[in-house]
């Protein structure tokens, strides 16, 4: 892997979309405004409507064949003159204005609804979603049905679709502003822009394509920034504890991602090159606590390493290990290890020994981090029907049910300030309970460790290799992850 197999996120003027263009009637041009470094679109539209049997309006887009998910975040620019002023996704046949197409049709007046004109120069009708003031909308496409998820943000996704709409296979995909009066200009601005190929069905991760997003999620504000692009699975960011650098894996290697250079540097794992998405570093950033598939055992081994590199210390005599924490310290290694045919977790002595067994209830046990002061283990365990986040003392004793959704709930990561856990949630009937595969629809969800109810603080595509691992900046204000799709 070189920096020519990471190219860098879009730089165009337009970000990720190739055009843009006034559809229809308007006496007022429309316009959009890149921010390379905010990563976000300020468009600028008129016309008097998206409606009827023709639209007017301003439209930024790009040409897309087979199915995709388009995600973004936005805002009106003011109070406006409308109230049924328009900002949305759009899909069209053509860019003529009588052309079939689907929009999700954000109201200035907070009414949110799926719009479509099945033909040329046919009337628009819509079906309404019953939720109003969403800032969060998603449009995916799977053959001729089209599928709205909207949200205020912070909450779960509500979904309504529409199906037999055929545009054609190629078809116009973006961002349009309508200001409903063509005396008028309004201004809108989206963010947190994302546009996904779906797999298709069958998907196998090892043997089919899948390319890989490195973002940075601000806590505070939501804001998601991509910093990194390759046409390969790369997977679950640690960042290091300078707060300099991530370590991620990729195709049984291990990175250093300088965040100022941006470039990724192999590390030094000789022999020991077959490592998956557990690593995790050790409090004081000096080691590596890696899992890596043995070539003798073929299965998942525990090891240590120096963080800059070195040769691994083998740490776990029985295999399947997978790691996932390091006691504050330095002392213990907690995994999910399967034997006698149960995963359950285990921890460790650093220095490697005999493994104590901390958890023994049927089902899968798994994604064991310890709280920042060493007192408590998070994890993820399907004991209850749904694979949800529980929580118990260091000794394994006074085991709790933290989360109890209808969800599945994995990889709980507590902030280096204790105050939060965030953690990955497939949404609902997505996958089995014990099963994280990649390539989902998944949120990334964050909850004070005090309890209380979780916020969605991501809506995106991934899963298996999203954040595997501790991902939290060292100050508490970020996370790191990795989203996916078919091509960059």
């Amino acid at each position: 892997m070189n920096s020519t197999n990471f190219p860098l996120p879009q730089t165009n003027t337009l970000g990720l979309f190739e055009q843009q263009t006034d559809v229809g009637t308007i006496n007022h041009p429309g316009s959009c405004g890149y921010d390379m470094a905010q990563q976000t679109y300020t468009i600028t539209g008129s016309g008097a409507n998206i409606w009827g049997a023709h639209d007017d309006f301003h439209y930024v887009w790009k040409r897309l064949t087979g199915d995709f998910i388009v995600t973004m975040q936005a805002e009106f620019v003011g109070a406006g003159v409308q109230l049924h002023r328009k900002l949305g996704w759009m899909v069209r046949a053509s860019l003529e204005p009588n052309s079939p197409n689907v929009s999700t049709g954000v109201h200035g007046d907070g009414l949110i609804s799926l719009q479509f004109r099945r033909i040329q120069g046919g009337l628009t009708k819509e079906v309404v979603a019953p939720v109003t003031h969403a800032d969060v909308i998603q449009l995916e496409r799977k053959g001729t049905t089209y599928i709205m998820s909207v949200a205020r943000f912070g909450d779960p996704f509500t979904a309504v679709q529409i199906e037999e709409l055929d545009l054609g296979d190629e078809v116009y995909v973006g961002l349009a502003v309508c200001s409903h009066d063509d005396a008028v200009v309004e201004k809108a601005i989206f963010r947190n822009v994302r546009i996904v190929e779906p797999v298709k069905p069958g998907f196998i991760r090892l043997r089919d394509p899948l390319a890989s997003n490195l973002e940075l999620l601000d806590i505070e504000s939501s804001h998601r920034q991509l910093i990194y692009r390759a046409p390969a699975i790369f997977e679950a960011p640690n960042w290091t504890v300078d707060g300099k650098a991530l370590i991620f894996n990729s195709n049984g290697l291990l990175y250093r991602f300088d965040l100022a250079e941006r470039k990724p540097v192999v590390i030094d794992t000789e022999p020991v090159i077959q490592n998956n998405n557990d690593h995790v570093l050790s409090f004081d950033g000096t080691m590596l606590a890696i899992s890596s598939r043995s070539v003798e055992e073929n299965v998942s081994i525990v090891y240590t390493v120096p963080t800059e590199g070195g040769k691994p210390k083998r740490i776990t005599a029985q295999g399947p290990s997978y790691l996932h924490g390091w006691s504050p310290d330095g002392k213990f290694l907690v995994y999910t290890g399967l034997r006698k045919g149960e995963f359950d977790i285990y921890r460790i002595s650093v220095d490697g020994g005999e493994e104590t067994q901390l958890t023994t209830a049927k089902g899968l046990d798994d994604g064991p981090e310890y709280t920042p002061d060493g007192h408590s283990i998070y994890f993820n365990s399907v004991r209850s029907g749904r694979m949800q986040i529980w929580r118990m003392k260091a000794d394994g004793s006074d085991q709790q049910q933290v989360t109890n959704d209808e969800y599945n709930n994995w990889f709980p990561h507590i902030s280096p300030d204790g105050r939060w856990i965030v953690f990955v949630t497939y949404l609902v009937n997505e996958v089995e309970p014990s099963d994280h595969p990649p390539a989902k629809r998944v949120y990334l969800r964050l909850m004070p460790v005090s309890g209380g109810t979780p916020k969605v603080i991501a809506y995106l595509y991934g899963g298996q290799g999203t954040m595997n691992v501790p991902s939290w900046s060292p100050d508490s204000k970020q996370v790191a992850f990795v989203s996916n799709s078919v091509s960059l």
